[in-house]
Protein backbone atom coordinates (compact mmCIF):
# COMPACT_ATOMS: atom_id res chain seq x y z
CA UNK A 1 0.00 0.00 0.00
CA UNK A 2 1.01 3.73 0.07
CA UNK A 3 2.80 5.66 2.76
CA UNK A 4 0.07 8.03 2.23
CA UNK A 5 -2.64 5.14 3.97
CA UNK A 6 -0.33 5.14 6.55
CA UNK A 7 0.88 8.67 7.20
CA UNK A 8 -2.58 10.70 6.96
CA UNK A 9 -4.32 8.46 9.93
CA UNK A 10 -1.23 9.20 11.93
CA UNK A 11 -1.31 12.81 11.08
CA UNK A 12 -4.83 13.38 12.04
CA UNK A 13 -3.98 11.35 15.23
CA UNK A 14 -1.46 13.45 16.13
CA UNK A 15 -3.23 16.89 15.36
CA UNK A 16 -6.29 14.98 17.26
CA UNK A 17 -4.16 14.16 20.63
CA UNK A 18 -2.45 18.22 19.85
CA UNK A 19 -5.64 19.71 20.50
CA UNK A 20 -5.99 17.28 23.43
CA UNK A 21 -2.83 17.99 25.34
CA UNK A 22 -4.23 21.63 27.22
CA UNK A 23 -7.14 19.35 28.93
CA UNK A 24 -4.22 16.67 29.33
CA UNK A 25 -2.20 18.79 31.55
CA UNK A 26 -4.80 20.26 33.65
CA UNK A 27 -6.48 16.85 34.57
CA UNK A 28 -3.81 14.41 34.61
CA UNK A 29 -5.12 12.96 37.57
CA UNK A 30 -8.30 11.89 35.93
CA UNK A 31 -7.75 8.12 34.62
CA UNK A 32 -10.30 8.62 32.05
CA UNK A 33 -8.10 11.91 30.62
CA UNK A 34 -4.98 9.99 31.29
CA UNK A 35 -6.37 6.87 29.25
CA UNK A 36 -6.99 9.21 26.11
CA UNK A 37 -3.65 10.96 26.28
CA UNK A 38 -2.06 7.37 26.05
CA UNK A 39 -4.53 5.77 23.13
CA UNK A 40 -4.55 8.36 20.75
CA UNK A 41 -0.52 8.66 20.60
CA UNK A 42 -0.24 5.17 20.55
CA UNK A 43 -2.46 4.67 17.37
CA UNK A 44 -0.46 7.72 15.70
CA UNK A 45 3.04 5.42 16.76
CA UNK A 46 1.24 2.55 15.47
CA UNK A 47 0.40 3.80 11.60
CA UNK A 48 3.67 6.23 11.66
CA UNK A 49 5.80 2.66 11.87
CA UNK A 50 3.87 0.69 9.72
CA UNK A 51 4.49 2.81 6.71
CA UNK A 52 7.10 0.89 4.34
CA UNK A 53 9.16 3.98 3.93
CA UNK A 54 9.26 4.52 7.97
CA UNK A 55 9.64 -0.06 8.14
CA UNK A 56 12.70 0.46 5.88
CA UNK A 57 14.23 3.12 7.66
CA UNK A 58 13.94 1.61 10.95
CA UNK A 59 15.46 -1.75 9.64
CA UNK A 60 18.37 0.24 8.17
CA UNK A 61 19.14 1.83 11.38
CA UNK A 62 18.88 -0.85 13.90
CA UNK A 63 21.26 -2.95 10.97
CA UNK A 64 18.59 -6.21 11.68
CA UNK A 65 16.42 -7.21 9.12
CA UNK A 66 13.11 -7.06 9.53
CA UNK A 67 13.11 -5.62 12.68
CA UNK A 68 10.23 -3.20 11.97
CA UNK A 69 7.71 -6.75 12.27
CA UNK A 70 8.12 -7.15 15.99
CA UNK A 71 8.02 -3.65 16.80
CA UNK A 72 4.87 -2.72 14.95
CA UNK A 73 3.59 -5.94 15.96
CA UNK A 74 4.40 -4.99 19.47
CA UNK A 75 3.05 -1.42 19.40
CA UNK A 76 -0.78 -3.02 17.72
CA UNK A 77 -0.29 -5.09 20.79
CA UNK A 78 0.16 -2.37 23.09
CA UNK A 79 -2.35 -0.14 21.33
CA UNK A 80 -4.84 -2.67 21.66
CA UNK A 81 -4.68 -3.40 25.51
CA UNK A 82 -4.55 0.44 26.09
CA UNK A 83 -8.33 0.89 23.95
CA UNK A 84 -9.61 -2.11 25.94
CA UNK A 85 -8.20 -0.35 29.34
CA UNK A 86 -9.55 3.50 27.98
CA UNK A 87 -12.93 1.26 27.18
CA UNK A 88 -12.90 -0.09 31.03
CA UNK A 89 -12.26 3.73 32.66
CA UNK A 90 -14.92 5.41 30.02
CA UNK A 91 -17.46 3.17 31.27
CA UNK A 92 -16.29 3.45 35.08
CA UNK A 93 -18.08 1.34 38.25
CA UNK A 94 -16.77 0.51 41.41
CA UNK A 95 -12.90 1.57 41.49
CA UNK A 96 -11.44 -2.15 42.80
CA UNK A 97 -13.15 -4.06 40.33
CA UNK A 98 -12.01 -1.83 37.22
CA UNK A 99 -8.80 -1.25 38.62
CA UNK A 100 -8.10 -5.37 38.78
CA UNK A 101 -9.81 -5.69 35.18
CA UNK A 102 -6.96 -3.30 33.91
CA UNK A 103 -4.21 -4.62 36.09
CA UNK A 104 -5.33 -8.19 34.07
CA UNK A 105 -5.13 -6.81 30.76
CA UNK A 106 -1.68 -4.75 30.89
CA UNK A 107 -0.33 -8.22 32.63
CA UNK A 108 -2.15 -10.20 29.48
CA UNK A 109 -1.13 -8.18 26.63
CA UNK A 110 2.69 -7.58 28.89
CA UNK A 111 3.26 -11.19 28.35
CA UNK A 112 1.85 -11.46 24.55
CA UNK A 113 4.73 -8.52 23.71
CA UNK A 114 7.48 -10.38 25.68
CA UNK A 115 6.68 -13.32 23.49
CA UNK A 116 6.49 -11.29 20.35
CA UNK A 117 9.54 -10.42 21.04
CA UNK A 118 11.51 -13.70 21.95
CA UNK A 119 9.93 -15.70 19.13
CA UNK A 120 11.76 -13.26 16.80
CA UNK A 121 14.41 -13.40 18.31
CA UNK A 122 14.41 -16.99 18.10
CA UNK A 123 13.37 -17.33 14.52
CA UNK A 124 15.35 -16.49 11.29
CA UNK A 125 14.28 -13.44 9.20
CA UNK A 126 17.07 -12.69 7.04
CA UNK A 127 15.15 -10.70 3.94
CA UNK A 128 13.67 -8.11 4.71
CA UNK A 129 10.44 -7.88 3.56
CA UNK A 130 8.60 -4.78 3.62
CA UNK A 131 4.83 -5.37 2.66
CA UNK A 132 4.07 -9.58 2.54
CA UNK A 133 6.26 -10.20 6.07
CA UNK A 134 3.51 -12.07 7.27
CA UNK A 135 2.83 -14.25 4.29
CA UNK A 136 6.31 -14.74 3.47
CA UNK A 137 7.53 -16.17 6.68
CA UNK A 138 3.91 -17.95 7.18
CA UNK A 139 6.10 -20.97 7.56
CA UNK A 140 9.60 -19.93 9.02
CA UNK A 141 9.78 -21.93 12.66
CA UNK A 142 9.25 -19.66 15.34
CA UNK A 143 8.33 -16.49 13.45
CA UNK A 144 5.24 -18.32 11.96
CA UNK A 145 4.00 -18.62 15.71
CA UNK A 146 4.69 -15.15 16.38
CA UNK A 147 2.82 -14.00 13.39
CA UNK A 148 -0.22 -15.90 14.48
CA UNK A 149 0.04 -15.23 18.19
CA UNK A 150 -0.07 -11.08 17.25
CA UNK A 151 -3.05 -11.61 14.93
CA UNK A 152 -4.71 -13.74 17.70
CA UNK A 153 -3.99 -11.21 20.23
CA UNK A 154 -5.19 -8.69 18.21
CA UNK A 155 -8.85 -10.37 17.32
CA UNK A 156 -9.43 -10.91 20.92
CA UNK A 157 -8.79 -7.31 21.68
CA UNK A 158 -11.19 -6.40 19.19
CA UNK A 159 -14.15 -8.97 20.04
CA UNK A 160 -13.72 -7.70 23.89
CA UNK A 161 -13.82 -4.42 22.76
CA UNK A 162 -16.49 -4.81 20.92
CA UNK A 163 -18.77 -6.60 22.92
CA UNK A 164 -18.17 -3.93 26.11
CA UNK A 165 -19.10 -1.43 23.89
CA UNK A 166 -22.47 -3.18 22.34
CA UNK A 167 -23.54 -3.80 25.80
CA UNK A 168 -22.85 -0.33 27.47
CA UNK A 169 -24.70 1.39 24.37
CA UNK A 170 -27.66 -0.38 24.98
CA UNK A 171 -27.99 1.74 28.44
CA UNK A 172 -27.13 5.12 26.87
CA UNK A 173 -28.27 7.32 24.34
CA UNK A 174 -26.98 10.57 22.31
CA UNK A 175 -23.70 11.37 21.35
CA UNK A 176 -21.92 8.16 24.00
CA UNK A 177 -24.07 6.29 22.22
CA UNK A 178 -23.39 7.13 18.58
CA UNK A 179 -19.73 7.11 19.41
CA UNK A 180 -20.18 3.75 20.58
CA UNK A 181 -21.91 1.87 17.63
CA UNK A 182 -19.03 3.95 15.25
CA UNK A 183 -16.42 1.89 18.15
CA UNK A 184 -18.00 -1.36 17.39
CA UNK A 185 -18.58 -0.32 13.62
CA UNK A 186 -14.61 0.04 13.30
CA UNK A 187 -14.25 -3.23 15.88
CA UNK A 188 -16.06 -5.09 12.92
CA UNK A 189 -13.53 -3.86 10.53
CA UNK A 190 -10.53 -4.63 12.79
CA UNK A 191 -11.67 -8.47 13.37
CA UNK A 192 -12.33 -8.38 9.43
CA UNK A 193 -8.48 -7.07 9.32
CA UNK A 194 -7.27 -10.26 11.68
CA UNK A 195 -9.95 -12.64 9.63
CA UNK A 196 -7.79 -12.03 6.48
CA UNK A 197 -4.43 -11.92 7.66
CA UNK A 198 -5.35 -15.44 9.32
CA UNK A 199 -6.54 -16.79 5.56
CA UNK A 200 -3.55 -15.06 3.75
CA UNK A 201 -1.53 -16.97 6.49
CA UNK A 202 -3.30 -20.68 6.34
CA UNK A 203 -3.22 -20.28 2.21
CA UNK A 204 0.63 -20.24 2.58
CA UNK A 205 0.53 -23.36 4.66
CA UNK A 206 -1.59 -25.19 2.13
CA UNK A 207 0.81 -24.10 -0.83
CA UNK A 208 -1.70 -21.37 -2.20
CA UNK A 209 -0.81 -17.35 -2.64
CA UNK A 210 -3.11 -15.05 -1.08
CA UNK A 211 -1.12 -12.33 -0.56
CA UNK A 212 -2.72 -9.57 -1.86
CA UNK A 213 -5.31 -10.44 0.98
CA UNK A 214 -2.87 -9.90 3.66
CA UNK A 215 -1.24 -6.58 1.83
CA UNK A 216 -3.86 -5.08 0.36
CA UNK A 217 -7.56 -5.33 1.82
CA UNK A 218 -6.36 -6.28 5.22
CA UNK A 219 -4.70 -2.74 5.80
CA UNK A 220 -7.43 -0.54 4.40
CA UNK A 221 -9.68 -2.51 6.74
CA UNK A 222 -7.46 -1.22 9.36
CA UNK A 223 -6.94 2.18 8.48
CA UNK A 224 -10.48 2.69 8.07
CA UNK A 225 -11.07 0.76 11.54
CA UNK A 226 -8.94 2.92 13.46
CA UNK A 227 -10.96 5.93 11.76
CA UNK A 228 -14.04 4.83 12.93
CA UNK A 229 -13.14 3.93 16.73
CA UNK A 230 -10.96 7.52 16.72
CA UNK A 231 -14.01 9.35 15.73
CA UNK A 232 -16.23 7.10 18.10
CA UNK A 233 -14.07 7.93 21.13
CA UNK A 234 -14.08 11.86 20.02
CA UNK A 235 -17.31 11.96 19.44
CA UNK A 236 -18.72 12.04 22.78
CA UNK A 237 -16.13 14.74 24.31
CA UNK A 238 -16.30 16.82 20.98
CA UNK A 239 -20.28 16.67 20.70
CA UNK A 240 -20.49 17.84 24.09
CA UNK A 241 -18.23 21.16 23.75
CA UNK A 242 -19.46 21.84 20.48
CA UNK A 243 -23.36 21.80 22.32
CA UNK A 244 -21.70 23.42 25.50
CA UNK A 245 -20.04 26.54 23.24
CA UNK A 246 -23.23 26.26 21.06
CA UNK A 247 -25.24 27.28 24.30
CA UNK A 248 -22.86 29.78 25.51
CA UNK A 249 -23.24 32.01 22.38
CA UNK A 250 -26.84 31.37 22.21
CA UNK A 251 -26.97 33.14 25.86
CA UNK A 252 -24.44 35.82 25.15
CA UNK A 253 -27.38 36.60 22.08
CA UNK A 254 -30.17 36.75 23.95
CA UNK A 255 -28.14 38.95 26.50
CA UNK A 256 -27.98 42.09 23.46
CA UNK A 257 -31.43 43.69 23.55
CA UNK A 258 -31.09 44.29 27.54
CA UNK A 259 -27.24 45.34 27.31
CA UNK A 260 -28.48 47.58 24.25
CA UNK A 261 -30.80 49.52 26.53
CA UNK A 262 -28.05 49.77 29.27
CA UNK A 263 -25.72 51.13 26.55
CA UNK A 264 -28.09 54.07 26.44
CA UNK A 265 -28.98 54.35 30.13
CA UNK A 266 -25.53 54.26 31.42
CA UNK A 267 -23.95 57.80 31.31
CA UNK A 268 -20.00 57.01 31.03
CA UNK A 269 -18.38 55.20 28.31
CA UNK A 270 -18.54 51.38 28.43
CA UNK A 271 -15.41 49.72 28.49
CA UNK A 272 -14.91 47.49 25.03
CA UNK A 273 -12.76 44.63 24.20
CA UNK A 274 -11.33 43.16 21.06
CA UNK A 275 -13.35 41.54 19.04
CA UNK A 276 -10.80 38.60 18.66
CA UNK A 277 -11.63 38.10 22.20
CA UNK A 278 -12.79 34.71 23.69
CA UNK A 279 -16.71 34.24 24.28
CA UNK A 280 -16.42 33.86 27.96
CA UNK A 281 -14.98 37.42 27.85
CA UNK A 282 -17.42 38.90 25.68
CA UNK A 283 -20.39 37.34 27.72
CA UNK A 284 -18.84 37.81 30.96
CA UNK A 285 -17.89 41.75 30.22
CA UNK A 286 -21.56 41.96 28.68
CA UNK A 287 -23.22 40.45 31.92
CA UNK A 288 -20.91 43.23 33.86
CA UNK A 289 -22.67 46.06 31.90
CA UNK A 290 -25.71 45.02 32.30
CA UNK A 291 -25.64 44.52 36.20
CA UNK A 292 -24.14 48.09 36.31
CA UNK A 293 -27.12 49.92 34.21
CA UNK A 294 -29.85 48.00 36.88
CA UNK A 295 -27.75 49.02 39.71
CA UNK A 296 -28.53 52.28 38.02
CA UNK A 297 -32.11 52.06 37.22
CA UNK A 298 -32.62 49.60 40.54
CA UNK A 299 -34.61 52.89 42.15
CA UNK A 300 -37.04 53.22 39.55
CA UNK A 301 -37.74 49.14 39.84
CA UNK A 302 -38.63 48.99 43.71
CA UNK A 303 -42.36 47.87 44.05
CA UNK A 304 -43.15 51.11 45.78
CA UNK A 305 -42.35 53.55 42.90
CA UNK A 306 -44.74 55.53 41.70
CA UNK A 307 -45.82 56.17 38.24
CA UNK A 308 -44.16 59.10 38.23
CA UNK A 309 -40.47 58.33 39.93
CA UNK A 310 -40.61 55.19 37.52
CA UNK A 311 -39.59 57.36 34.33
CA UNK A 312 -36.67 59.44 35.32
CA UNK A 313 -36.77 61.90 32.53
CA UNK A 314 -36.69 64.49 34.83
CA UNK A 315 -35.15 66.45 38.24
CA UNK A 316 -31.18 66.15 39.43
CA UNK A 317 -30.86 62.77 37.97
CA UNK A 318 -32.73 62.83 34.51
CA UNK A 319 -31.77 60.96 31.70
CA UNK A 320 -31.58 61.76 27.89
CA UNK A 321 -34.80 61.32 26.22
CA UNK A 322 -33.24 58.09 24.51
CA UNK A 323 -31.87 56.91 27.96
CA UNK A 324 -35.52 57.73 29.73
CA UNK A 325 -37.43 55.90 26.89
CA UNK A 326 -35.08 52.70 27.36
CA UNK A 327 -35.09 52.74 30.79
CA UNK A 328 -39.05 52.74 30.69
CA UNK A 329 -38.72 50.02 28.37
CA UNK A 330 -36.73 47.99 31.33
CA UNK A 331 -39.11 48.93 33.69
CA UNK A 332 -42.06 47.74 31.83
CA UNK A 333 -40.33 44.44 31.17
CA UNK A 334 -39.34 43.90 34.92
CA UNK A 335 -43.30 44.20 35.71
CA UNK A 336 -43.61 41.65 32.90
CA UNK A 337 -41.58 39.18 34.94
CA UNK A 338 -42.58 40.29 38.39
CA UNK A 339 -46.60 39.70 37.69
CA UNK A 340 -45.04 35.54 35.92
CA UNK A 341 -45.10 33.48 38.78
CA UNK A 342 -42.01 31.53 40.04
CA UNK A 343 -40.07 34.66 38.79
CA UNK A 344 -38.02 36.35 41.63
CA UNK A 345 -38.46 35.70 45.21
CA UNK A 346 -41.72 36.49 47.30
CA UNK A 347 -41.48 40.13 46.66
CA UNK A 348 -40.37 39.74 42.83
CA UNK A 349 -36.57 41.60 43.78
CA UNK A 350 -34.32 42.51 41.29
CA UNK A 351 -31.59 40.66 43.12
CA UNK A 352 -33.23 37.58 43.00
CA UNK A 353 -33.58 37.88 39.49
CA UNK A 354 -30.71 39.21 37.90
CA UNK A 355 -28.30 37.26 40.43
CA UNK A 356 -27.90 34.15 37.80
CA UNK A 357 -26.92 34.46 34.25
CA UNK A 358 -30.38 32.66 32.98
CA UNK A 359 -32.05 35.44 35.64
CA UNK A 360 -30.53 38.05 32.86
CA UNK A 361 -31.15 36.09 30.33
CA UNK A 362 -35.10 35.91 31.04
CA UNK A 363 -34.87 39.47 31.44
CA UNK A 364 -33.60 40.25 28.38
CA UNK A 365 -36.12 37.81 26.27
CA UNK A 366 -38.76 40.24 28.22
CA UNK A 367 -37.09 43.46 27.17
CA UNK A 368 -36.98 42.01 23.67
CA UNK A 369 -40.95 41.22 23.73
CA UNK A 370 -41.60 44.46 24.92
CA UNK A 371 -39.85 45.83 21.84
CA UNK A 372 -41.44 44.06 19.53
CA UNK A 373 -45.08 44.55 21.23
CA UNK A 374 -43.92 48.39 21.12
CA UNK A 375 -43.20 48.14 17.72
CA UNK A 376 -46.40 46.04 16.89
CA UNK A 377 -48.68 48.91 18.24
CA UNK A 378 -46.55 51.76 16.71
CA UNK A 379 -47.62 49.88 12.82
CA UNK A 380 -51.08 49.00 14.00
CA UNK A 381 -53.02 52.31 12.81
CA UNK A 382 -51.46 52.03 9.22
CA UNK A 383 -53.38 48.18 8.84
CA UNK A 384 -56.73 49.45 10.36
CA UNK A 385 -57.89 48.71 6.86
CA UNK A 386 -57.91 45.01 5.45
CA UNK A 387 -55.65 45.35 2.60
CA UNK A 388 -57.21 41.92 1.41
CA UNK A 389 -60.98 44.25 0.72
CA UNK A 390 -60.77 44.57 -3.14
CA UNK A 391 -61.19 48.21 -4.16
CA UNK A 392 -64.86 49.30 -5.18
CA UNK A 393 -66.58 52.59 -6.92
CA UNK A 394 -69.03 52.32 -3.48
CA UNK A 395 -66.52 52.14 -0.95
CA UNK A 396 -64.38 55.05 -0.23
CA UNK A 397 -60.33 54.55 -1.07
CA UNK A 398 -59.01 53.13 2.36
CA UNK A 399 -56.24 56.51 3.02
CA UNK A 400 -59.79 58.80 3.00
CA UNK A 401 -61.02 56.37 5.93
CA UNK A 402 -58.09 56.57 7.73
CA UNK A 403 -58.26 60.08 7.45
CA UNK A 404 -61.27 60.62 8.84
Amino acid sequence: MNNLYYYLPAALLLVSFAMRVPGLVRHWRDPLVRSVGVVIPVGAVVFFFAAPSTVSQVNRLTGVANFSAPLVFALVTAGSASVIILMLTWRGGPDEQRRRATRWCAGVYGAVIVALLALFALGDAPDERLRDFDTYYATTPFIREMIVLYVLAHAVATVLLSVLCRRWARDVGGLLRAGLVLIVAGGVLNFGYAVLKLLAVGARWTGRDWDAVSTTVAPSLAALASLLQCVGFALPAVGQSLVGWWRRRSRYRRLRPLWEAMRAVIPYELVRIPWWSSLSRRHLRRTCDIRDGLRLLAPYLEPGAGPDERVPDRGPGALAPEAAARAALVIAAFDSLRTQPGEGDGDGGLKSLTESDDGLVRFSDAVRAMALLEAAAARRPLCAVPPCIPASRDVPPARSGLAE
